[in-house]
């Protein structure tokens, strides 16, 4: 059961440059929690351009300097099924504005192999290993539970590559899918499903600009009819950071 919408932190900032610090801010607090509590910090990083800020953000030394990298864990929330290293590829804008500027092991950073034909099956296997615990008597979590899981929303309301009436919304028992006929170019991507994504211990949504206003209003309240609708931790805590253009439906409701 998904937790009542009202449980869900709600933030507004002028800008688009200060939404995206108030994620960095919490990117730092979130990973500092964990490394105390577990010696790790699992992060999923999200694409679109709303992120880019964030991540520019985080490489500079005054956000750096205060992340243990050697102990992060970074995955990738979807990708697109595009050639390795080009422009389209979320991994590659991670890289670019983050992932290269900061000392994180080449070996903590999981890519999605989205061009094999198990790419889904494989990094679901991954998340398993790396982000899964053992709980007492040696048993395995049935969901692994990311630290953080950032997360954009288009003005379609989806979320990930979790699209209006798609299969991909009714998934109940895989983490990672294979999502084909995606209405936004490429048509052929690798997504989280709901259930991973409501195991984590917080997620993150960055709104930022006057076409997300509608989707906004729509997610924040919990409306079905979008994917990021869906998103509603189970244990863990929800954060929606917007700019005032995205807020601009909701202010006016």
């Amino acid at each position: 059961m998904f937790r009542d919408h009202r449980t869900a932190a709600f933030s507004e900032f002028e800008s688009a440059d200060l939404a995206a610090r108030a994620a960095a801010d919490l990117f730092v607090r979130l990973a500092a929690e964990a490394l105390r509590q577990r010696d790790v910090f699992c992060v999923a990083l999200a694409g679109g351009a709303s992120f880019r800020a964030c991540h520019r953000l985080l490489a500079e030394p005054l956000f750096a300097s205060k992340v243990d990298w050697e102990k992060v864990e970074v995955f990738f929330g979807d990708e697109r099924c595009v050639p390795a290293g080009r422009p389209g590829r979320n991994d590659a804008a991670a890289e670019a504005e983050l992932l290269s500027r900061v000392p994180v092991p080449r070996g903590n950073v999981h890519r999605i192999d989205a061009a094999a034909p198990d790419a889904a099956e494989r990094y679901e296997a991954k998340i398993r290993k790396v982000v899964g615990r053992r709980r007492e008597g040696g048993t395995a979590e049935r969901i692994p539970s990311f630290d953080l899981i950032f997360l954009g929303l288009g003005p379609d309301g989806h979320t990930a590559s979790l699209f209006p009436g798609h299969r991909s919304l009714e998934e109940e028992e895989r983490l990672v899918l294979r999502v084909t006929g995606s209405p936004k170019p490429p048509p052929s991507r690798v997504t989280f499903t709901l259930p991973l994504i409501n195991a984590a211990r917080c997620v993150v949504f960055l709104v930022t600009g006057t076409d997300k206003a509608e989707a906004y209003f729509a997610a924040r309240a919990g409306q079905r009819n979008v994917p990021a609708g869906h998103v509603r931790p189970l244990f863990g805590s929800l954060h929606f950071l917007a700019d005032r253009a995205a807020t601009a439906v909701w202010r006016s409701a």
